[in-house]
């Protein structure tokens, strides 16, 4: 069953961000991952959070695909460079 991660980034380090992005596509393939949608003019309609610079959904074949993407040893560097850029949360839908 497809899964969905939400990830939401609030960007410090554009340098770093660039140097993620080069490499994140094809981190997400191996796991199977995709971004289904990407924003960079996100904006709270509820609540008190505050927006993130970009927000992603991610779509992977399921669950287990997603985990093992986040938890790749092979891929720690690429996220290393994500969470260098600032901030991010992702949350596995």
């Amino acid at each position: 069953m497809t899964a969905y991660a939400y990830v939401n980034l609030t960007i410090t380090n554009p340098d770093r961000f660039a140097a993620y992005r080069e490499r994140a596509g094809d981190a997400l393939k191996k796991h199977g991952g995709a971004p289904l949608e990407v924003s960079k003019q996100s904006e709270v309609i509820e609540g008190t959070a505050t927006a993130p610079t970009v927000a992603v959904i991610l779509t992977f074949p399921d669950r287990g695909a997603a985990k093992a993407w986040i938890t790749d040893p092979e891929l720690a560097e690429v996220h290393a460079l994500r969470e260098g850029s600032g901030t991010s949360t992702i949350t596995l839908l």
